[in-house]
This record gives C-alpha cells, sequence and structure tokens, in this order.
C-alpha cells in the first residue's frame, strides 16, 4: 500500500553523567579529583534513501530513540558516545513538528542528510571544578537531558509537472503515452490512489519530470475523498496540466469542470492556485456534433492566459505539440526544486521548554538551581566568549535576572549555580 503519511515520537539520547571520584593511590593519601566525562547521547538524524518512494516502514513502527552516552568513570575516564539512530526516508519527505505543522526539514534538493535532534552532551566530571578555594569538589555535571518530539512526516512528490482534473478525463492515458511510466487504468472513480511519475524526454534531449496527480473531486481542499492526500502532491509542481474531457463523455461541462478544479487548488492554497496552467483538452477523437467545445474553451480560458491544446490520449493527436510548448515554458522557469524553508528549529525550541529554576539565598550567597540550569550548563562552553554571551542571554531570556534583582542582589555578590561560581554585575 502506498503511505505518504506518518506520524512517529523521536528522542535523541541523554548525556552521560560526570562522574565524582578522587586519586586513591598508596602514598597519595589525599589525592585530587579524578572523576571522567560522561560520553554524548546519540542525534536522530533523517536520511534520504534513493531506493524508497513511500513511509509504508513509518505505519507500524512509531517510536524511535537513539541510545543514552555512558557516564564517566575514575581516573578521568570519558563514557562511550551513544551511536546516532538515522531514519531513511525517500526524497521529497518534509518533516514537519505535530503539534504546530511548523517544517523542521525538507528532505529534497541538496538536503540529503539532517540532525533533526541532537544528543545531550556529556557532563563534566568533578577534575574540571577543582579551583584554588575548592579543591574536593564533590560535584560534577550531569548529562545534558535528551530532545523529544513528535513529528508527521510527509511525502510530497517532486515533479516540474503535475496532471490535474476530474477522475477519468485521461490523465493516465496521457502519462502512459508520453513518459516510461505504466499506471494502471480503469473507468472507475479515484483510480489512481496513488502519484504516478514519469520522465517526458523530447527528441532534441529536453526532458522533465511529470506526475499524475490522483483524480480530484468537490470538496478536496476540506477532504473529501481522499482530497488532503492528493492535493499535498501538486505543491512542488512549477506548471499544472489540466486534463480536461473536452468531448463531456460523462455528462459533465469541461467549462464547469475547469472552473471546480482551480476552485479546489484555491482554497487549498492560493500561491499553488497561481502557479501556470495548460488546458489539455482531451478525447477529442469522440468529439461529435456541431457544437465545438474547444472553440468555446479557448474563448473561455485563453484570455485568463490558459493556453488550450486539443489533444487525444489515445490516438496521440496534438500531444507533441503541447509537450514543446510546456518545456520552452519551464525552461523559462527557476529549475531549482521546490523547498519548503525551515519554521521550527528543534534545538532552539526544546530547550528551556517547560523547565522550573528556583533563586534562593543561602548566607551571603544567590544560589540557583533546578533542571533549566543544569540542561544550559550541559549545552554551554562558558571559556568561549560565545558561550559567555549565550550564558548571558540566557539568565536575561529566562527571567533569572529578574528573580535575582528581586531577591536583593547587589553588584559583587555572588552567585553559585551547581560547580559554577562567578561575581554578579550589571
Amino acid at each position: 500500500m502506498f503511505a505518504d503519511r506518518a506520524k512517529i515520537f523521536i528522542r535523541s539520547g541523554k548525556g552521560g553523567d560526570g562522574h565524582v571520584s578522587f586519586r586513591r593511590e598508596l602514598y597519595v593519601p589525599n589525592g585530587g579529583p579524578d572523576g571522567g566525562d560522561g560520553g554524548r547521547g546519540g542525534d536522530v538524524i533523517f536520511e534520504v534513501d534513493e531506493g524508497l518512494n513511500t513511509l509504508q516502514d513509518y505505519r507500524h513502527r512509531k517510536k524511535f530513540a537513539a541510545k543514552d552516552g555512558e557516564p564517566g568513570g575514575k581516573r578521568r575516564c570519558h563514557g562511550a558516545d551513544a551511536e546516532d539512530i538515522i531514519l531513511k526516508v525517500p526524497e521529497g519527505t518534509v518533516i514537519k513538528e505535530a503539534e504546530s505543522g511548523k517544517v523542521i526539514a525538507d528532505m529534497s534538493g541538496d538536503n540529503r542528510r539532517q540532525v533533526i535532534l541532537k544528543g545531550g552532551k556529556g557532563g563534566l566530571g568533578n577534575q574540571h571544578f577543582a579551583t584554588a578555594t575548592m579543591q574536593i569538589p564533590k560535584y560534577a555535571q550531569p548529562g545534558q537531558p535528551s530532545q523529544e518530539l513528535w513529528v508527521n512526516l510527509e511525502l510530497k512528490v517532486i515533479a516540474d509537472v503535475g496532471l490535474i482534473g476530474f477522475p477519468n478525463v485521461g490523465k493516465s492515458t496521457f502519462l502512459s503515452r508520453v513518459t516510461n511510466a505504466q499506471p494502471k487504468i480503469a473507468n472507475y472513480h479515484f483510480t489512481t490512489l496513488n502519484p504516478n511519475l514519469g520522465v517526458v524526454d523530447l527528441p532534441d534531449g529536453r526532458g522533465f519530470v511529470i506526475a499524475d496527480i490522483p483524480g480530484l473531486i468537490e470538496g478536496a481542499s476540506e477532504g473529501v475523498g481522499l482530497g488532503h492526500e492528493f492535493l499535498r502532491h501538486i505543491e512542488r509542481t512549477k506548471l499544472m496540466i489540466h486534463v480536461v474531457d473536452a468531448a463531456g463523455t460523462e455528462g459533465r461541462d469541461p467549462v464547469d469542470d475547469i472552473r471546480k478544479i482551480n476552485a479546489e487548488l484555491e482554497a487549498y492554497n492560493p500561491e499553488i492556485a497561481k502557479r501556470p496552467q495548460v488546458i489539455a483538452a482531451n478525447k477529442t477523437d469522440v468529439i461529435y456534433g456541431e457544437d465545438d467545445p474547444i472553440q468555446r474553451l479557448r474563448n473561455t480560458f485563453e484570455p485568463e492566459g490558459y493556453k488550450v491544446f486539443p489533444i487525444s490520449g489515445v490516438t496521440g493527436e496534438g500531444i507533441q505539440e503541447l509537450l514543446y510548448y510546456v518545456s520552452d515554458r519551464l525552461a523559462g522557469m527557476d529549475q531549482k526544486t521546490v523547498v519548503f524553508e525551515q519554521e521550527y528549529f528543534p534545538e532552539d525550541e526544546l530547550l528551556y521548554k517547560d523547565l522550573p529554576y528556583t533563586v534562593e539565598k543561602e548566607d551571603d550567597v544567590y544560589v540557583v538551581e533546578g533542571p533549566k540550569i543544569e540542561k544550559m550548563l550541559g549545552y554551554t562552553n562558558l571559556d568561549s566568549e560565545k558561550g559567555f554571551a549565550f550564558f548571558q542571554k540566557f539568565l536575561k531570556d529566562t527571567g533569572i535576572l529578574e528573580e535575582l534583582e528581586a531577591a536583593g542582589i547587589q553588584e559583587g555578590d555572588t552567585v553559585r549555580m551547581y560547580g559554577l561560581q562567578f561575581d554578579y554585575y550589571k
């Protein structure tokens, strides 16, 4: 079964905790601290696999977690880093944060591999916290917590041209004639349940990728039938060939058909509705009677900028002219794949999320504690200028500075955050 959507839970690995220990050797009765650092937790990485064309692997298994880093050991032993977990997806998969629907990554174009959740950094052992005034530190840094997220995976077909139109207007027949695709063809509504991709190769060496987007119906933009499942595949196309049954073999009016499908596109995404369209007036081989539906289509839509080509998917009449016109239009467009920009940045969004802290005064020292502080210290290298600037921004953005001032702190007073101690200055 074709699967173009899945919802899964992903979790990176926690960093290993730093270790608290002291040298205990013969003739060294009061050895210094020698606790080792924890190992890094595993990342969650998404990678494009050229051999995949569905999200079938994620329909039954829903949870994926990287392993945690090992804790540090005695004698400055560093805990082992955990292996990353790599999730393979087909090209064109868009990864979205499930609650907000914001894009985290689009596995398309040049983006073949992306770290979505970073593993926690290992905590520092107590060997790092020895100072002139604290020679036997009994504190080690905890490993940075893991990150976890529910994400939606959506496969959006990558094609230059999309075939749109009502069911049974001849899109599959057209596709099978002009490309190497072999779609199933039968006279049923919603015959095509999977987007069929094919490559059009023209004699002069030009070519383009074309997708038969499954037949739409009225109400598709509201999810009627399989509307949303299909409409998402149009989002990457640069141009659309709107196939219409010019002969009205099912008793529908071709002008009305085009209006209804375009209304669905407008309701789903107005930006898509503005993309170039070419009308393929199909089934000219079965047009009978005195009325000329082709001229009626031209009179109606060409003033609106839609070029109309009479074609027959059965006999091949008019198809070559249509393909050359489409190729010429594509040549004047941006050739890059439509890639969705990142809107959600897990590392920033999850860093401060729902983590409490406390500010208390003990003797003459202001003590700030809580998992939020531990997590920040796990992220930050305070020895670097960039890390210290981040630390200052963290104190301001989280309201810790305000709470310290509300508690009565003055310039020169001492602040302690676990193994970190510093004097407060504005």
